[in-house]
């Protein structure tokens, strides 16, 4: 029998990009995934579908999963020969109880190997601007746990530049006691960061003397406080445009990675509400004619991303490859496009300006009388303007459907929680059609819950477009538009959003 292995793997702060390239390769092989709390539900969508998931998170003041019920599982998953991984929040070895599973592993003669991942204790900090060394105010600092502050040395913490305090929440009274005792100014300099990483993440700031009203009857778990001077530095880190606004983006969950990136380079936090699924058409006989007689056109116009793949990969399952196009012309419409379709090892004959379809006709490089011109194309709900245009100055215009796309049946649970609790600052939309889903998602969830209106729920929510055509369809269905790209890129639309957010 084959060996089984358990890995206990660091999942970082709140956020899926805080994974480590080696935590997503491994959860991407996992067959048995037992997971903590405070882990980005977004990471479950990288495990594969046959994967176990056991949740065993462990929350102060809440039913837990025993330790040792853990421990027995790890060994159980293993020496039924799988590929166990332990997902943990933060760090394995700070503050994460791996001794006990990393013993009862070894007693068990089970494999193991422990992948690092960032620590809430280095990234809170960071993500609230908030420096942990300076030359003269902090050439030290120091992490501990606030679970149990009666354990603790505060004579001689109270002497270190910066403290770092973990699970310090509801302790905070007596660490602050603690500290006063122990000669630490009442004006020393605090930060709370509640959920740090996510569209929830919050930051209260004051002193030993004040924060503790701040924060009364709040519940501040998962929180990093932060003491010393160094907070004060906060108001002079150079934060990213985007820092503290959190961005729902709608594209389909495979090409909303690309986007999300582009966002959190500029420091927003990014929540994904897939709304349009890609799937094949419902059926490949007008596509599988087209491509037997191939020959017979001159022209083949791909205007997405989803258009190439999908025709490429018909191409390659019906026994044939880029060589059979032949002497066939290229156009496409968009760079993103232009390079899909160079990863076939194409270069397109001819892209039109202003990266629309609708600059096709008139800045078409050949004479369009008489063309034959093949245009594989979503199936329903796509514009009929270059049918219509193209055939109006004598093209042989045959258009096959390639793919559908497709409104998905829910909505992902955080992006609802985030529009629903107003912690969502703008929505981004790069279709007409990823609008008419999303309303139509949004209207289902309403519907159960009057007399909330799809108004109130966007109320001050800013609304980006990636350019005219879809602009006019989120003034048809959403009332307005607050931002819209003048180059209809990602690029371009996150050079849109960033600039409405400086100073004018």
């Amino acid at each position: 029998m084959m060996n089984g292995k358990v890995y206990l793997v660091g999942a970082g702060i709140k956020t899926i990009d805080a994974l480590t390239l080696k935590a997503k390769q491994l959860l991407s092989t996992a067959e048995v995934l037992i997971y903590d709390d405070l882990i980005d539900t977004q990471i479950l969508n990288l495990i594969p579908p046959h994967c176990l998931q056991i949740y065993v998170g462990k929350r102060g003041g809440q039913p837990s999963t025993p330790q040792t019920t853990i421990n027995k599982l790890l060994i159980y998953y293993c020496q039924q020969a799988k590929q166990v991984i332990r997902l943990k929040s933060g760090d394995p070895f700070v503050f994460g109880r791996s001794e006990s599973e990393i013993t009862a592993l070894t007693q068990a003669n089970c494999p193991y190997e422990v992948i690092y991942g960032i620590s809430s204790a280095l990234a809170a900090p960071l993500l609230a601007g908030i420096p942990l060394t300076h030359p003269s105010l902090s050439r030290n600092f120091t992490v501990l746990s606030g679970h149990q502050p009666d354990a603790l040395n505060w004579r001689a913490l109270a002497q270190l530049d910066t403290l770092i305090i973990l699970m310090g929440g509801r302790t905070l009274p007596q660490i602050i006691a603690y500290l006063s005792q122990n000669g630490r100014s009442p004006a020393t300099p605090i930060a709370i960061i509640r959920n740090a990483g996510s569209p929830q993440q919050q930051v209260w700031m004051g002193t030993l003397t004040d924060i503790v009203d701040q924060v009364r009857d709040i519940a501040l778990s998962p929180a990093v406080i932060i003491i010393g001077e160094v907070v004060t530095l906060r108001k002079m880190s150079s934060l990213l445009p985007l820092t503290g606004k959190t961005v729902l983006v709608t594209r389909t969950a495979e090409q909303s990675s690309q986007f999300t990136h582009l966002l959190r380079q500029q420091g927003a936090t990014v929540l994904e509400m897939p709304a349009l699924e890609i799937v094949p058409p419902s059926t490949w006989q007008p596509l599988d004619e087209a491509i037997a007689k191939l020959s017979t056109f001159q022209w083949l116009i791909l205007t997405s991303a989803n258009g190439v793949n999908f025709f490429f990969q018909r191409l390659t399952t019906l026994g044939k490859d880029s060589r059979y196009l032949g002497q066939i012309k290229i156009a496409v419409v968009g760079k993103k496009t232009a390079s899909i379709l160079e990863k076939y090892g194409i270069k397109p004959d001819f892209t039109p300006p202003n990266f629309v379809a609708d600059s096709l006709v008139e800045s078409f490089p050949a004479t369009i009388g008489n063309l034959k011109i093949l245009f594989p194309r979503v199936e329903s709900g796509g514009r009929e303007i270059l049918a219509q245009k193209f055939s109006e100055k004598g093209a042989n215009f045959v258009e096959v459907p390639v793919y559908q796309s497709v409104c998905p049946l829910n909505i992902n649970p955080q992006a609802w929680q985030g529009l629903h609790n107003k912690q969502v600052d703008m929505i981004t939309f790069a279709s007409s059609k990823t609008v008419q889903n999303f309303v139509n998602l949004l209207q289902q969830k309403l519907s159960s819950l009057p007399p909330l209106t799809l108004t109130e729920l966007l109320n001050n929510v800013l609304i980006a477009s990636i350019g005219s055509q879809t602009s006019k369809t989120c003034q048809a269905l959403l009332g307005r538009v607050d931002i819209e790209a003048t180059e209809y890129t990602l690029e371009g639309l996150t050079t849109a959003i960033v600039d409405s957010q400086s100073p004018s």
